[in-house]
């Protein structure tokens, strides 16, 4: 595979070393040709002495003439000195001459040769190199060592393959961390279970033992452990639901079939779900919309929003049933609708203990079980809640303050 940005680099320099070569032909072959017309000069200046000497009567211009004539006789009087015209030189000089300059271009070739054949084994080097460290990097990627760092900077296709070797290194590593951290996160969540399931599991059993071990125990007593009893049961059936709830979100299996609902319909199923629970902890629930009681605004505009209704009845259940839960006796929780251009909303406002602000950062997290939590508290519902409306474009918002009571704002965006 070619590496584009080192072999242009090589590319250049074997191409500066050409031209380098051939200005030195050029200026050797110049050279060559002043030296050649400076000996058949010197040549023809001695042959004319010799002449006029020989001859004085001799006509210089004539025998110029005959020199420069471009059509030559074409036989060859030297011949019988052993002279060819097309062989050898009449001038002996030009001979040596021929030999220093023929070495000369043979020693520039070879310099030229070793200079390319340098340039190549030094790119090839280049080349084993990188490819040696991409190697060693896959190993120690292979050991599961994802500390190392080979960004390059470069666009040949080394140093992009060596980049992309990165990005799957920082995703490896990503994943590493994550399942590390998915261990460790279902390590607590298998203990927060086990802890959530072992109370109300040995509160059955004690109150089952009592029963069993008095046959004779008045029928009122008995009650109040089964009411008891049915009480634990539900409220593990509650966590099972809510976690196998949540896991199928974690595993992305639940799919969403959302239309335009009318939010009155979702408040008015999750209040129905959560009557029993308000009669029994003696608290009412009073719903509004837009700030005016419902009963008095019957034909006013229905709020409107886009979501799957069935599961956002069950994320109005869990904020409306913790509301409830954390009430005082005899207490309101006033849930409002309305909806504007941006938004719609809901609000559930209760009268209980609230909570501070340490309390409001972790209160969507699963299994968490604020200071002033309610003892059947399983810490899954708001959670559940808030994964819910999360999917349907929607956040939760909580505003709390101790001895206040407690807002939750759900808010579907348009």
């Amino acid at each position: 595979m070619k590496n584009k940005v080192i072999l242009k680099k090589y590319l250049i320099v074997c191409i500066a070393i050409l031209l380098l070569f051939a200005i030195l032909f050029i200026i050797i072959n110049w050279i060559q040709y002043r030296s050649y017309n400076r000996n058949v000069n010197i040549a023809v200046n001695q042959m004319i002495a010799t002449i006029q000497k020989q001859y004085p009567e001799t006509n210089i211009n004539e025998i110029v003439k005959i020199l420069e004539q471009e059509n030559q006789d074409s036989s060859n009087l030297l011949e019988q000195y052993g002279i060819n015209f097309q062989k050898d030189s009449a001038i002996l000089q030009n001979d040596k001459d021929y030999v220093v300059f023929l070495r000369m271009n043979i020693v520039i070739v070879l310099f030229l040769l070793i200079g390319i054949v340098f340039l190549f084994v030094q790119y090839q080097k280049s080349q084993d190199k990188k490819i040696n460290e991409i190697t060693k990097y896959i190993e120690a990627i292979n050991n599961r060592v994802y500390t190392l760092d080979i960004r390059d900077n470069n666009e040949d296709e080394l140093s992009i393959l060596k980049n992309e070797l990165y990005k799957i290194t920082v995703m490896l590593k990503e994943q590493a961390e994550n399942a590390k951290k998915s261990k460790i996160d279902l390590k607590k969540s298998l203990e927060d279970i086990s802890h959530q399931l072992k109370t109300p599991l040995t509160s059955i059993t004690i109150m089952l033992d009592n029963i069993l071990d008095n046959p004779n125990m008045d029928i009122e007593t008995r009650n109040e452990f089964m009411k008891d009893i049915y009480r634990e049961i539900a409220n593990i059936n509650f966590f099972v639901q809510s976690l196998l709830k949540l896991s199928k979100f974690d595993a992305d299996t639940i799919v969403f079939h959302a239309k335009e609902e009318n939010l009155k319909d979702i408040v008015e199923e999750a209040v129905k779900n959560v009557l029993p629970l308000s009669d029994l902890q003696n608290v009412e629930i009073v719903v509004k919309e837009a700030g005016v009681e419902q009963e008095t605004n019957k034909d006013k505009k229905i709020p409107k929003v886009w979501c799957d209704a069935k599961w956002q009845v069950e994320a109005v259940t869990n904020i409306l049933k913790n509301s409830v839960e954390h009430s005082k006796e005899n207490s309101k929780v006033i849930l409002s609708y309305e909806e504007n251009k941006m938004y719609s909303e809901i609000v559930i406002k209760d009268n209980g203990m609230g909570m501070d602000k340490e309390d409001q950062k972790h209160i969507f997290e699963r299994f968490y079980k604020g200071k002033n939590a309610n003892k059947d508290s399983v810490g899954i519902g708001l959670a559940l809640a808030k994964t819910i409306v999360e999917k349907d474009n929607g956040y939760i918002t909580v505003d709390s303050e101790l001895g206040k009571g407690t807002t939750f704002k759900v808010r579907y965006l348009k």
